[in-house]
């Protein structure tokens, strides 16, 4: 912990700013702009504004929750009833305590202790939070207490004035943000966390490399020592695979497909790979390691117990959108009541999603894969949100989130809207698909990454979010997007949090929809990647959405700038069901609201998306009545090479 708040310092001292000024001759931020040191500080500085917008998210939702307390004691519910319920649904409360006005706080009713190393501090914040509950007044104190131990006093008083609630509220929460980002934002090496025996190498050569640096993870991909993948031209018999077993000595073999990837204790990749020449293979390639855009620490977190999905809506069928997509009108002035939008969204009046909003709300047979960490299934601003999922970690139907990238992911897809709590999800009505393929490390290999893929494609995904990548091209995954993209599934990806150009996987495939990720200045995100890959930009910068445990976090990364592209697709999807995925691509392009230099550009794509907009070229066009030019949904450098003859 001490590292990472020095080197904030550092960065604060420096006076970064987290959106820079570009003149007016030179609207497009190039290579120049965003220099290593330039990209470093920028992302200290976001990272600190990050874990500053988190505290403010959690003092906001614990104000709302003192005050749902109060209302049902005031109500006549048992006051320890209730103090035990929200211990119970809010764990991190670690301290709560009713008493009427003027009484001694030790005569009130209380759930919970003070947490014995900060004891005396947090008695005379309690004492603070008292006197000034007891005077009308709501109080917070600063934090106290060091890195997963940080804490802050509340106090409110009841809305009739005679009686108060205070207590302390554990903020571990802050060194979970802070961990995340020096991961997520790649602002310190690939951390080998003794689970993997993984070997850090340059893609394009596969030559060992030294990760000491943060802008050293450019290009830089992450294998199995000891396992490779293989497809063979045809399967290889069962003599054939005894054999190979044999003389690599493998310790197992796993099968997906035409796919096989072999583990051995007594080879190293490449002589793998070399051995394989042997055999009559489509293709042999290290096993790569894919990554959330959030790196995350071992925690050696279990998922917990199998349990249900939170929702009793299993219908997978790829048919026709039921007509009970929205069941009311919302007026042109409408505005969500969740506690957090109006202060911390600003993603969502940036891409016009309320006015999109008043044209369609999304449906619920168009359904949304999230393949990731997990999501989750007990968070109650995703409550009835979620279909019933996998977990390819564990090979069970319990996806629950072990990291926190799947349910901050999901949140900003489907979270509740207008439910008076939390944060507004930019869909009301598409469910959920969790597909856990990243274990507790936030990494997982490309066959869980395929498996999972494919998985969803068979369980009635019409719209996938892939916030993970590699700088690898591999053949294995690519096989399995080839999959889900011939079921006609939109497959969305982000573009990596590296600032290079240099392409990363699944994101630069062209059946995949890559995203960037903008600032609250309709800016470059000083950490996104770029290129002519890049079909649109959508806000990743300091985003609010669920974390688990009933917590809020605010996250940067092209990880949160993707599922705001995944929730446009399926309300497009959701507005006219007929149109097919190279067909939701386009509109999305068609849609956007152009950045940068006039046209595509390698920064933004096509621009930032436009929800309302978006919508409307929807309703406007079916699958029959308009045709595209021919190759026109390829990425943008396969056309320049396609048509410069």
């Amino acid at each position: 912990m001490r590292r990472y708040l020095s080197a904030i310092t550092l960065a604060l001292g420096l006076g970064i700013v987290l959106f820079p000024h570009h003149s007016n001759n030179e609207n497009k931020p190039g290579p120049e702009v965003y220099s290593a040191k330039h990209e470093t500080n920028s992302k200290l500085a976001l990272l600190e504004q990050d874990v500053k917008l988190t505290d403010d998210l959690c003092r906001t939702q614990c104000s709302t929750d003192y005050s749902k307390v109060l209302s049902q004691i005031e109500a006549g519910e048992p006051a320890a009833q209730v103090l035990s319920a929200m211990k119970t649904q809010h764990e991190k409360m670690d301290l709560l305590i009713w008493s009427k006005t003027n009484q001694p706080m030790d005569q009130g009713i209380k759930a919970g202790e003070i947490p014995i190393s900060y004891k005396e501090q947090a008695n005379s914040y309690l004492i603070e939070a008292k006197r000034a509950a007891d005077a009308g007044r709501h109080y917070q104190s600063p934090k106290f207490g060091a890195a997963q131990q940080v804490y802050f006093v509340q106090g409110m008083p009841s809305s009739a004035g005679d009686s108060s609630l205070v207590g302390v509220i554990h903020q571990d929460i802050l060194h979970q943000v802070t961990d995340h980002q020096m991961k997520n934002l790649r602002l310190e090496p690939y951390p080998n966390e003794n689970r993997w025996k993984v070997e850090s190498v340059d893609t394009d050569t596969l030559q060992d490399k030294v990760v000491d640096h943060p802008e050293d993870n450019q290009g830089t991909s992450h294998y199995h020592q000891n396992e490779v993948v293989v497809k063979f031209k045809q399967n290889p018999t069962e003599a054939q695979l005894a054999q190979i077993k044999n003389e690599i000595k493998a310790t197992s073999v796993q099968k997906l497909g035409y796919t096989y990837v072999f583990r051995t204790e007594g080879m190293e990749a490449k002589a793998l790979m070399a051995y394989f020449g042997k055999w009559d293979v489509a293709y042999v390639e290290p096993h790569f390691l894919y990554l959330t855009n959030d790196y995350y620490d071992d925690q050696d977190a279990d998922s917990t117990d199998s349990t249900d999905a939170n929702s009793s809506d299993s219908n997978y069928s790829h048919g026709t959108v039921s007509t009970d997509t929205q069941t009311s009108s919302i007026s042109p002035n409408f505005k969500p009541n969740d506690n957090l939008f109006s202060k911390y969204q600003w993603n969502l009046p940036s891409t016009e999603t309320v006015q999109g909003w008043q044209l369609n709300r999304g449906a619920k047979d168009v359904v949304i894969a999230v393949v990731d960490t997990g999501v989750d299934l007990q968070h109650p601003d995703l409550k009835g949100q979620l279909l019933p999922g996998y977990n390819v970690i564990k090979d069970n139907d319990n996806p629950q989130d072990d990291v926190g990238h799947g349910t901050h992911v999901t949140g900003v897809i489907a979270a509740l809207v207008n439910n008076n709590l939390g944060v507004a999800g930019m869909t009301w009505y598409n469910k959920v698909l969790p597909v856990k393929v990243l274990d507790q490390t936030g990494a997982g290999s490309t066959y869980s990454v395929a498996q999972g893929i494919i998985w969803a494609a068979d369980h009635g995904a019409k719209v996938m979010n892939l916030s993970l990548g590699n700088y690898a091209d591999s053949g294995f995954l690519h096989d399995a997007i080839k999959y889900a993209y011939d079921k006609d599934i939109a497959l969305i990806a982000a573009s990596g949090n590296d600032n290079t150009e240099r392409p990363g996987y699944p994101a630069a495939y062209p059946e995949v929809f890559a995203v960037a990720a903008s600032d609250s200045q309709n800016q470059k995100a000083s950490f996104s990647n770029y290129g002519d890959y890049i079909g649109v930009t959508a806000p990743g910068v300091s985003i609010a959405s669920t974390y688990p445990d009933n917590q809020y976090a605010a996250l940067s990364g092209t990880s949160m700038a993707s599922p705001h592209v995944t929730a446009l697709a399926a309300l497009i999807r959701s507005t006219n069901p007929n149109l097919k995925n190279t067909e939701v691509y386009q509109i999305m392009r068609d849609s956007a609201r152009d950045l940068g230099t006039k046209g595509f550009d390698k920064y933004f794509g096509y621009g930032l998306i436009d929800v309302a907009k978006a919508i409307q070229l929807a309703e406007q066009r079916t699958s029959t009545a308009f045709t595209f030019p021919q190759n026109w949904f390829l990425p943008q450098r396969l056309m320049a090479k396609k048509f410069a003859k």
